[in-house]
């Protein structure tokens, strides 16, 4: 089969961890161009991937004003960013692998799903957790009726105090006008209820709201950031030299700048977002929020996003009239309890993770193994067509408005 070409659009952090498949898997799949305005992370991206200045873009319209050259487009821009290049890829002729969400405009996401289906090109969007082995075992052990048919899910993600610090109060995604916090972070986990339950999602209810991460919460003497003196440092769980200033230089440190020196991280501390401090800044998303969710098939289910966490995992519980699967998948244990039985069963894993330092246990990789498959072998969609990905994006759009609205909301 072919090797599949590609131009990236937005070489950071989730550009950076796709574009990757190509560096492993060269006769597979080939970058050809790069679009991204920060001149530092364009340039090293080009270095990376052997780009030549006349295929290096500032924008993505100076990208796409070029005829078409290549067979996909990894669109990886921020969230509020998406629409405009993939309305425009489609057109093109490109295939469209989408990080998530699709939008953080309800609108814009089923205009997004139609140009997809009329164009007839494969649109893939990055929710990587279907592609994960724990979540294949999972949902095989459902279809295979081990439980019975589903009757209640429960979803929790802890996403750790650190990371919410990094990514939703200090970060790009700390603002609910890029995307709420259910849009942007737990989009994963709808869509993975969804997927679990097999049925459609009829009604909707939400409650959160931004508790703790705020100047009312500020101890005493704080200052605008952590290196100006803090008098808190040492008891600070968040100080921020205490994160960044480590022998680690990976994420989420190499999202500061691209000198990774002491000097280079110290300076980006003293002088971008992340060296705020975490009570004086000026994010709006929720910290913790619960979304209840009731499907057509008289399933339902719970989903508990919090900040609040020692540790960044999910655990997951399905219900069924024959059994309960229990799962943990920061330790990819499956248990599988059938009623009558003694003792639960440990599930082994389809397949046992591909790490290679991809993340969300190893569903980035087998998202891009699928994606590039797909366009080798023209396929008509992927397990997380456009299509598909609308559905849980709705479910998004609706929790939000109920948690605003406090109201039950109907799909």
């Amino acid at each position: 089969m072919k090797q599949v070409s590609a131009i990236v659009i937005g070489a950071g952090a989730r550009g950076q961890v796709y574009a990757k498949y190509a560096a492993e898997h060269p006769d597979r799949l080939r970058i050809l161009a790069v679009a991204e305005p920060k001149q530092d992370r364009r340039e090293l991206f080009c270095r990376a991937y052997g780009i030549p200045p006349e295929l290096a873009f500032t924008s993505w319209e100076e990208l796409l004003a070029r005829p078409q050259m290549a067979d996909a487009a990894l669109i990886c821009t921020l969230d509020d960013m998406h629409t405009a290049p993939a309305l425009a890829a489609l057109r093109q002729g490109y295939h469209i692998l989408l990080e998530k969400p699709m939008s953080n405009k309800e609108a814009e996401c089923r205009a997004i799903a139609r140009a997809a289906e009329e164009s007839g090109r494969i649109l893939s969007v990055c929710h990587v957790l279907r592609y994960t082995p724990f979540y294949r075992t999972i949902k095989r052990l459902i279809d295979e009726g081990q439980i019975g048919q589903v009757a209640s899910l429960c979803q929790i993600e802890n996403v750790g105090y650190w990371h919410q610090a990094h990514s939703f109060v200090r970060g790009n995604w700390r603002s609910s006008k890029v995307s709420p916090m259910i849009l942007q972070k737990s989009c994963h986990d709808i869509d993975i209820l969804l997927w679990l339950a097999g049925q459609r999602c009829t009604q909707v209810a939400s409650f959160g709201s931004l508790r703790h991460f705020d100047a009312a919460h500020a101890p005493a003497g704080a200052p605008e950031r952590c290196t100006d003196g803090c008098p808190h440092s040492e008891a600070c769980p968040y100080y921020a030299p205490k994160i960044y200033l480590t022998d680690n230089v990976g994420w989420p440190t190499d999202m500061l700048t691209t000198d990774l020196s002491y000097e280079g991280r110290l300076k980006a501390l003293r002088e971008g977002p992340y060296g705020r401090c975490v009570y004086r800044c000026d994010n709006d998303v929720v910290d913790r929020q619960v979304v209840i969710l009731a499907f057509d098939k008289g399933a339902v289910a719970n989903f508990t996003m919090t900040a609040f966490t020692t540790d960044m995992a999910r655990q997951l519980k399905v219900c069924g009239t024959k059994g309960q699967i229990t799962a943990d998948m920061n330790t990819n244990t499956i248990l599988l309890h059938r009623f009558g039985e003694a003792k639960a069963r440990q599930i082994a894993l389809e397949a046992p993770p591909q790490t290679n330092n991809y993340g969300h246990g190893g569903g980035d990789y087998f998202l891009m193994q699928d994606f590039v498959q797909a366009v080798r072998q023209a396929k008509s969609d992927t397990l997380s067509s456009a299509q598909a990905s609308l559905q849980s994006h709705l479910i998004c759009f609706a929790a939000e408005r109920s948690r605003n609205e406090k109201k039950i909301v109907e799909l």
